[in-house]
């Protein structure tokens, strides 16, 4: 019987003087290397937010806000894109992707599900970002494009002016 179960079987498959049997050792994974998830295609995972939005980070850990050449409030004329040539003032500006909202610019339908159970779902037609370098000051009186320059007044107060009409913007 021996024989047939190879020469390290037992005698006696019921015996306690059996050889006891011990478990394989277990490998451990060196953890030398670091590992980047793909967060969305081959891209990694940059920053905080959902794992489409890539912002670039500080030293703190925080998302770089980037430098912009208009505020909340300014008149600017589209200088490229699907819309070029519409002037609007801008709604909102967005510093961590260097994106501007412009008011009757870019809109899109949102559709929206009806959150009680006694309401109707919407469809709603908003405005939605563009980058900020699409946009430039515009001057209403003139009715021209131009760059943003600054320069203090003689009462020590810093302002931003057009340097195509010299009108100051704020």
């Amino acid at each position: 019987m021996a024989s047939l179960l190879g020469a390290k079987a037992p005698a006696f498959f019921g015996s306690r003087l059996a050889a006891p049997r011990v478990a394989a050792p277990r490998r451990v994974a060196h953890t030398t290397s670091t590992h980047v998830v793909a967060a969305y295609g081959n891209l990694p995972k940059i920053g905080g937010g959902r794992k489409w939005e890539h912002f670039e980070l500080g030293p703190s850990g925080r998302a770089v806000r980037i430098p912009m050449h208009v505020k909340k409030g300014d008149t600017v004329l589209v200088v490229s894109g699907k819309d070029k040539g519409k002037v609007g003032t801008i709604i909102k500006v967005l510093p961590k992707k260097g994106k501007v909202v412009v008011e009757g610019v870019n809109q899109g339908t949102k559709h929206l599900k009806p959150r009680a159970e006694n309401e109707t779902g919407q469809i709603k037609t908003l405005e939605f970002p563009i980058h900020h370098s699409n946009v430039m000051h515009y001057s209403k009186e003139k009715g021209v494009r131009s760059r943003v320059g600054h320069k203090v007044l003689d009462d020590g107060k810093k302002v931003r002016f057009l340097i195509k009409t010299g009108e100051i913007i704020d």
